[in-house]
């Protein structure tokens, strides 16, 4: 891999890069719920329309890698994290249903793609041994960068009572000059290694694809129903459910980088094991939390854990073909959005007979994820992919 001098390195563009989505994703989601309502008209069935709409690009994250046939994967990211930028900028000029959907999804393109080819350069450029800490370092230029764009949003709605597509507008313009700003910076860094050009599904990575689907479907309970359960059952109104935001960004910011050296330290398995076991106690005390704070401190706790999730992205560096890379990032959030699909309508009818059903049945994924993580390897590498189970050939006797 080659070396690098000065700031103009792999691992301060992936960092750059981080930082500049939350410049619009931030103002997408401080501004969604209010803008839809008071200009869009919204009911609870156009925002549902509009959150399948939005997963849709998720789901369908595989089609990279036909993009890739045309294009290399960092300039992919850089036009990715534009679209982005543009969806978010003009969403206020189309204050109405059709208008909203069709900006949500171009917005959600961007997005999805940018992630994607985001794990899949993090994963080329950074050696192995370094690949926690720099995602643990990016998690922490989230944090601040969403932390500030949830200020500005603020300031210019509370204090300048700006209107909502100048707000929409100014986040998603940060978003775009910040691409511009790197693609010109940054010089064009060769790929480590050629990528394979077609989609790929390898039984050995049968435990890497396991756990990328349990968390997808681990993210849906936190992002559709914890946030829900706040509202609904503790009375938490949209400032006290920012101010929770906030403090998740404000904790993340500082923790996210010491998280990912602490992944590198101890490894994939004990650090899974050590989330889902975590995850598994949350989960159970959701279903049956009666005091409010007790029940914050629990979403907080949750949002934490949401960082150790760079170890199922270390695991898989560990044990992939470095051709595979960016195919398997494709695959691996259409894997990861497949709960996406499912759980949010097939819980929401369980959380009319029982709340606390929804979250035993958290716990219960947590419970899978974990016999999941015990089957890591202390190790893993090509041939050492699992414990128990299917591995490579190399791995077998002759």
């Amino acid at each position: 891999m080659p070396v690098y001098k000065g700031w103009r390195n792999p691992e301060v563009l992936l960092i750059l890069m981080a930082a500049a989505m939350p410049l619009s994703f931030s103002t997408w989601m401080a501004l969604l719920n209010n803008f839809s309502v008071e200009m869009a008209g919204f009911t609870g069935r156009e925002i549902g329309i509009l959150q399948s709409l939005r997963e849709i690009p998720g789901f369908l994250a595989f089609t990279a890698i036909f993009v890739l046939l045309v294009l290399r994967e960092q300039t992919f990211a850089l036009l990715s994290l534009l679209v982005l930028g543009i969806g978010v900028a003009i969403s206020g000029y189309f204050p109405t249903v059709i208008g909203l959907y069709c900006t949500t999804v171009l917005m959600s393109i961007g997005f999805h793609y940018f992630e994607t080819m985001q794990q899949a350069l993090s994963l080329q450029w950074v050696k192995k041994e370094r690949t926690a800490i720099v995602m643990g370092k990016q998690l922490s230029a989230k944090s601040i960068s969403s932390l500030v764009m949830f200020g500005v949003v603020w300031l210019m709605l509370e204090v300048f009572a700006i209107e909502y597509r100048y707000v929409y507008l100014f986040g998603g313009a940060l978003t775009v000059i910040a691409a511009l700003f790197v693609w010109g910076a940054f010089p064009k860094f060769a790929d480590a290694h050629p990528q394979t050009k077609k989609l790929i599904l390898r039984k050995r990575y049968w435990l890497y694809y396991a756990l990328t689907f349990m968390s997808g479907a681990r993210r849906q309970i936190f992002t559709v129903f914890a946030g829900f359960l706040m509202v609904e059952k503790f009375g938490y109104d949209a400032a006290t459910i920012t101010l929770l935001y906030l403090l998740n960004h404000a904790i993340n910011m500082f923790l996210a980088p010491k998280i990912g050296k602490l992944i590198s330290k101890w490894g994939e398995r004990r650090a899974l094991t050590f989330e889902y076991i975590g995850l598994f106690i949350v989960f159970v005390s959701y279903a049956f939390v009666e005091n409010h704070v007790i029940a914050g401190g629990l979403y907080v706790i949750d949002h934490l854990f949401f960082a150790m999730a760079i170890a199922i992205k270390t695991y898989f560096q560990k044990i992939a073909d470095p051709a595979d890379i960016s195919s398997t990032a494709g695959v691996s959030f259409t894997i990861n959005h497949i709960a996406a699909v499912f759980i949010p309508a097939a819980f929401g009818l369980l959380w009319l007979i029982s709340p606390s059903a929804v979250f035993l049945a958290g716990a219960a994924m947590a419970f899978v994820s974990l016999v999941l993580a015990l089957n890591v390897p202390s190790d893993p590498e090509p041939g050492n992919e699992v414990i128990r189970g299917y591995k490579s050939p190399e791995a077998l006797p002759a």
